[in-house]
Parts: C-alpha cells; structure tokens; sequence
C-alpha cells in the first residue's frame, strides 16, 4: 500500500452525545481518505462502531443504510469514490490467524482502498504497513455519551 502522505486525518479526542455526532465524526474523517489507509476500530459491543464506519462510507459516496456489521461475513466490501473494506474480527481468535482468515494480506495490495477494522486488538502484533494505520477508540455503551479518540499508530 501506499503511504498516503496527504491525508488529513482528524485526530484528536472528541465526546459524542449522540449516534448522529459519531456518525458525522466518521464522516468528517471519511472525507479526508485518499485511499491506503487502515483504520483499527476498537470499543465494546453497542459502542457506535458501525455508526462511525456508516459515516466514513457516507463520505465515499456510499449510501450508509447498505453498510452493516460483518460479523458473520467477516468482510463487506463496498465500491465508491475509494473501495471500502469493512472487516469484523469480532468472531476471530487472536492473532495472526485472524489476519489469515479474512485474507488482509490480499486486501492490502488493493491501493486503492480504504480498510477499516472492526475489533482490531484481535490482529495482536500482526504486521501492519507503517505510516498508514490509525487507531480508533470509542468508549461508552447504553445511553451514556461517547468518547472517541482518533490517532496515528506508533509505527
């Protein structure tokens, strides 16, 4: 994959009182992507994750009420300004297995694409490209607001 040198990713910490605030954070980041980047969702179940992800698809030009949780499929690919790959490791063992498993080795030749990765602490040392993998936090469940942090992995 290409370092993708120009992007403009927000990064920082944000609260979301709402779905439609996450929504809009996901969006507002989808909108800075430039095809090359690995996004590493991590946050419990309930946590807004496929919202975030239905507001980066949003971005891409996709409709984000066809952008669902892949936890059964494993990996949703979806074709729009830059080929998006929602991928879920949700049901996965930890480790390189899991990487094997929805094929991340083949989808990261795809230059052109963006993958966003549901339950990425599965992938444990798994070797990413340096330079093109930011890490997305989300904390809080129920009707509690959330807190959203978005920052460029140590390489």
């Amino acid at each position: 994959m290409t370092t993708p040198t120009q992007s403009q990713i927000p990064t920082g910490e944000w609260v979301s009182e709402e779905p439609a605030r996450t929504f809009g954070l996901g969006q507002q980041l989808g909108a800075q992507l430039i095809g090359g980047e690995i996004l590493l969702l991590s946050g419990p179940l309930g946590a807004g994750k496929t919202v975030f992800v239905k507001g980066i698809a949003a971005a891409l030009g996709l409709d984000p009420t066809d952008v669902t949780s892949p936890t059964f499929t494993l990996v949703n690919p979806y074709s729009g300004r830059l080929t998006l790959y929602h991928i879920d490791l949700y049901r996965l063992d930890e480790g390189a297995s899991a990487a094997h498993a929805v094929d991340l080795d083949g989808l990261l030749t795809d230059e052109d694409a963006v993958l966003v990765i549901e339950w990425a602490e599965r992938l444990g040392r798994y070797p990413l490209p340096a330079g093109v993998v930011w890490r997305v936090v989300i904390s809080g469940d129920g009707d509690d607001p959330r807190s959203i942090s978005i920052h460029l992995a140590a390489d």
